[in-house]
């Protein structure tokens, strides 16, 4: 077994529910995890059963009668010292992050950093769940309003970002008042189990009730049950616009709050007055980071004529130069996709994109022979398209690159809007008009614009989330915390009277 993964606890048979500090056997089936990154088995999870759910969630609504009435900042001093502990395991948990998914190492780490600087913010969080108060049109009367927490948060997250979703969801969580329960995805159950872990370390010493982080492994019905369970007030969904819909009616039907954050079609417009060689750094790490599969991946390049051949030109050349192979070795720019079925996704994108027109300047194929023995390696491709073609529209998890052409900036604006999904979007320019109109009202249709940096690469601070078919949701920083909490607007009388509002008299 590689060190890493015993230093986080991972055996070739890990029970896959718990309530914290306490882990349950269940009768689910058993999940094996294989490596895309060398095909081999990394070890083995039991799902949880519906007696074990329905264990886990009584432990949570008990946990949280508790946890509620922690002071804030005491919560966020348990956010504090997860924070330490994660800093203590960035190294196996980055490796186990890059071997069970196939993200670059550098991306690895760089998943675990952020789970750090989330907690860093809600530590600071903690002390700062404001309300406000409010001027009454009565005498004598004092209006506020406060935040309080919610209760059970069920968090669902996606392979690809296998352990850092879950904690902009949970130290949120946490310092609100909430309690957790999470389902990794099946793609990448152990990076669940060892998270958990390092959760209990830190808890087992401070005395939280068990109950306050659950964990629960399983496929497609475990997300039902947490989706269609009234206990649970609060779902935060990761994945494909397809799941987020069945999610969103599932917990509309029941009344309850759900954030989403789904699929993305993501564009950069390279303007005739961009920096070409920052674009092109920008543009490549959107397209090939984490193989493609980011929801924040570079799609779509809407490049101005002008420009467009000299632009072509050097993403055909940085293509030559890209490295692809283990990802547990640095020199490696571009792993493997996560599975042989998002192979079969990626010949497929490729195929209909063929049918429909588009020319392949650099071709996409799986790549074989020593080093890539999993089946899971692909070549990063790009091909020229236009804007009315089916494929464009669709959001491929593979590294697949569109480019298309325009004419005026009105025309690009129009092009990168012009698909179902609404996550993240840029613009590289050193025209400022350019730059403050894609901001505008009449701009990106992004939860996420960014000029002259890429689509990827979110920080921690601000919220994060789209519109559209990504689903309106928003986590991580800024006021994202308010999802997780219900506003009570509070009167309190303190005079010798009764004066209703509006003037209305009432006497008898």
């Amino acid at each position: 077994m590689m060190h890493f993964l015993e230093q986080l606890h991972i055996s070739n048979n890990n029970i896959g529910s718990s309530t914290g500090i306490e882990w349950i056997e269940s009768n689910g089936i058993t999940i094996e995890s294989y490596s895309p990154v060398d095909g081999k088995l990394i070890g083995s999870v039991i799902a949880t059963d519906q007696e074990a759910f329905e264990h886990i969630v009584l432990k949570s609504q008990d946990a949280f009668t508790t946890w509620r009435m922690w002071p804030a900042p005491k919560r966020g001093e348990i956010v504090r010292q997860l924070g330490e502990a994660l800093r203590k395991y960035k190294e196996p948990l980055g490796k186990l992050v890059s071997y069970e998914m196939g993200k670059s190492l550098q991306e690895g780490y760089g998943e675990v950093q952020e789970m750090v600087d989330i907690c860093d913010f809600a530590v600071g969080l903690s002390r700062q769940l404001y309300g406000l108060t409010m001027h009454s049109e009565r005498p004598k009367h004092r209006m506020y309003e406060q935040w309080h927490p919610l209760g059970t948060v069920g968090i669902i997250s996606a392979f690809n970002f296998p352990v850092a979703v879950w904690s902009w969801n949970a130290a949120l969580s946490w310092v609100c008042g909430d309690v957790c329960i999470w389902k990794p995805s099946e793609k990448t159950p152990l990076c669940g189990i060892a998270v958990q872990h390092i959760v209990n370390e830190v808890f087992e010493k401070n005395n939280v009730p068990d109950g306050v982080s659950c964990l629960v492994n399983g496929a497609k019905e475990i997300g039902e049950w947490l989706s269609n369970d009234i206990r649970i007030p609060l779902i935060s969904a990761t994945g494909s616009t397809r799941m987020g819909k069945a999610v969103s009616v599932a917990v509309a039907a029941r009344l309850g709050k759900a954030i989403l954050e789904l699929g993305g079609n993501n564009a950069i417009i390279i303007s005739k007055d961009a920096d070409l060689d920052m674009s092109l750094i920008g543009a490549i790490f959107g397209a090939v980071g984490t193989a493609g599969q980011r929801c924040t991946s570079t799609r779509r390049l809407i490049i101005h004529e002008t420009v467009y051949e000299v632009f072509k030109q050097k993403l055909v050349n940085a293509y030559k130069q890209l490295k692809i192979g283990n990802p547990l070795d640095s020199k490696n720019h571009v792993g493997p996709l996560i599975d042989k079925t998002a192979v079969e996704l990626f010949l497929s994108s490729i195929e209909q994109c063929k049918q429909q027109g588009g020319k392949f300047i650099v071709e996409g194929d799986v790549l074989k022979g020593e080093g890539h023995e999993s089946g899971c390696y692909v070549q990063p491709c790009i091909a020229e398209v236009t804007n009315e073609m089916k494929i464009v529209q669709h959001e491929t998890f593979a590294p697949i690159l569109y480019l298309m052409k325009y004419a005026t900036i009105d025309e690009a604006i129009a092009y990168q809007n012009n698909v179902p999904q609404g996550l993240s979007s840029s613009i590289m320019t050193l025209n400022m008009r350019e730059a403050e109109q894609f901001l505008s009202h009449a701009g990106s249709d992004c939860g996420i614009a960014n000029v002259n940096i890429g689509t990827s690469g979110a920080e921690i601070g601000g919220a994060f989330g789209g519109e559209k078919e990504t689903g309106g949701g928003r986590e991580s920083g800024s006021d994202a915390w308010k999802a997780y909490m219900r506003r009570q607007t509070n009167t309190i009388n303190w005079s010798d009277q009764l004066p209703l509002a509006q003037g209305i008299q009432f006497n008898f």
